[in-house]
């Protein structure tokens, strides 16, 4: 199942939309689901349900960045910068989607089946937090050169 499908169907599940996007890239993160799920936990409905502010489906995205491109020392400054570029990058291209990142933004925008990238337009997607879901994982797809599990 690719990654945008699989995304989904974790949200379908009940999962929140940062668990979505994380656990939809479990095969290049190497962690077990649990871990996932559990490092993402707080992170849904705008940062622990509060509504206001990141993104969760932007959330979950950032994660797997971090484990895809581990800044792990102190002292390396160019791996700093690099991950900071990578987060700023993939922010930025779905904010370009939907002119926002922050989950209350979003929520009042309201963007619907029409917008986001082109996979939520081919999978036909109405609801929002999938159309959310989706453009987040085709964008962390495109940026990292990642290609969907079948």
């Amino acid at each position: 199942m690719d990654c945008c499908a699989l995304a989904c169907q974790y949200h379908q599940e009940g999962y929140s939309c940062a668990q979505s996007v994380a656990e939809a890239f479990s095969d290049w993160t190497l962690l077990e689901p649990e871990e996932l799920f559990a490092a993402e936990g707080g992170f849904g409905g705008g940062v622990g349900g509060s509504h206001e502010e990141l993104c969760g489906a932007v959330s979950g995205g950032l994660l797997v960045l971090g484990l895809l491109y581990p800044h792990t020392k102190g002292t390396n400054r160019e791996g700093k910068r690099a991950i900071h570029q990578m987060a700023k990058e993939f922010r930025e291209r779905f904010g370009r989607a939907f002119g926002h990142t922050r989950y209350s933004n979003l929520l009042r925008a309201r963007p619907g089946a029409g917008e986001g990238t082109p996979a939520a337009l081919w999978m036909g997607l109405k609801a929002h937090c999938d159309i959310m879901i989706v453009t987040a994982v085709e964008v962390l797809e495109e940026q990292s050169g990642l290609a969907s599990v079948e």
